[in-house]
């Protein structure tokens, strides 16, 4: 397989932006903080900027074009063409397809709702509640109740009110079914000296399942979790923050080599492109944060109830894989990257979803944000660990 597009024309290591990303994170959750406190009428300008359906805010216009500058740089990246060619090493695709839909998912609800609805819930509060948005079609009357919410009024427009746990729940959920096709993923088979190709391939793999999968276990185990299940929205989410990067990432890749050739297009345009998906992330959490500042500061464990479950799961997918990797004899350069990539989420794919299902404001979206937060480092943890453990794996 081709790997020119994973590292040709790239440094020996992670630029200053991935290379400090939890840095940054931490940097735009105080930004978002102080907006929120001094400025709060800018943000809310910002959430205002919204493509409607009939009353209700749909898409936000900011959150839309930051995803799609996320994602772009990364569908850009990715010969499809080699997704054909994954047949001849179908072991390790097959391993991390399996464990992206066939066990993250229902894994991360397990323990998401152990830990948020049970072993925290005191901590959070068992009569806090979170505001959150309305399906878009949704045209129920005030006071009655759908799932776990009931429709209230705030601020002049019919809301849902869930407890606020299970906001944080959906957020978890939304992370735990979104495979990684993230920009930093192509960076850990990179660090872990695993094989590119298979990287690449499963970029592109994830990417298209996504199309299908997501929306559809999204909203199956939303509604487990008893939160409202949006299927036109999961849809039009789908398809601005997946599909419409993949197409517009897969035809300026073939017209710039077409036009320019590939060599210009690894060494030139792709530099230009690294940093970008990053710059879009951040402006994103500015925006999140300023709005979910004052749970902050008056309850700043509230990161750390979220993490924990988010961190165990990570970790257990992470193990789980690997073993499977072992007990399957694959080589050790198809075994870190298949782990990796099944234990790592497309936080982007996840903040902008949560955003557009229940809010800018709501639980969910914090909770997806707070995936970003512990992501990175936890995930160079785990190439350390793929680094010190080669020897367990044929060459």
């Amino acid at each position: 397989m081709k790997t020119e597009s994973c590292c040709a024309g790239q440094p020996k290591g992670l630029n200053i932006f991935e290379k400090y990303l939890t840095i940054w994170v931490l940097v735009c959750i105080v930004a978002g903080i102080l907006l929120g406190r001094f400025a709060p009428g800018a943000a809310t300008f910002l959430d205002g900027l919204a493509i409607y359906v009939g009353e209700a805010p749909v898409v936000s216009i900011p959150i839309a074009i930051c995803l799609f500058f996320m994602m772009y740089p990364i569908m850009v990246k990715i010969d499809f063409a080699e997704v054909i060619k994954a047949g001849k090493t179908p072991k390790p695709v097959l391993l991390t397809l399996f464990l992206n839909w066939g066990v993250k998912p229902f894994t991360m609800i397990a323990i998401a709702n152990f830990f948020l609805g049970f072993l925290f819930l005191n901590l959070i509060g068992s009569d806090a509640v979170d505001i959150v948005k309305m399906p878009p079609a949704a045209d129920w009357a005030v006071g009655s109740v759908h799932g776990a919410g009931t429709v209230v009024l705030h601020e002049g427009m019919k809301m849902l009110q869930i407890p606020l746990w299970r906001s944080y729940l959906a957020g978890c959920i939304l992370l735990g079914v979104a495979p990684c096709t993230a920009m930093v993923l192509m960076w850990w088979g990179y660090l872990s000296k695993g094989n590119d190709g298979l990287t690449l391939v499963m970029v592109a793999i994830n990417s298209l399942t996504m199309l299908v999968l997501y929306g559809l276990l999204g909203g199956f185990l939303l509604g487990v979790g008893k939160l409202p299940v949006p299927w036109e929205a999961l849809a039009l989410s789908i398809s601005i923050y997946v599909a419409l990067p993949l197409v517009a990432g897969y035809l300026t890749r073939r017209w710039l080599i077409n036009v320019k050739g590939e060599v210009w297009f690894r060494e030139k345009f792709l530099h230009f492109l690294t940093p970008v998906s990053i710059t879009a992330l951040l402006a994103t959490l500015v925006l999140l944060f300023s709005f979910k500042g004052d749970i902050i500061v008056n309850n700043p464990l509230t990161i750390l109830w979220i993490a924990i479950p988010l961190f165990i799961q990570t970790i257990f997918i992470f193990v789980l894989g690997y073993g499977l990797a072992r007990l399957l004899k694959l080589r050790y350069e198809d075994a870190a990257p298949a782990s990796l990539i099944g234990a790592s989420n497309h936080f982007e794919v996840a903040i902008a979803t949560s955003t557009m299902l229940f809010g800018l404001s709501s639980g969910a979206s914090l909770a997806t944000v707070v995936g970003v937060l512990i992501e990175v480092p936890l995930m160079l943890m785990l190439v350390r660990v793929c680094l010190k453990t080669r020897d367990w794996f044929a060459s």
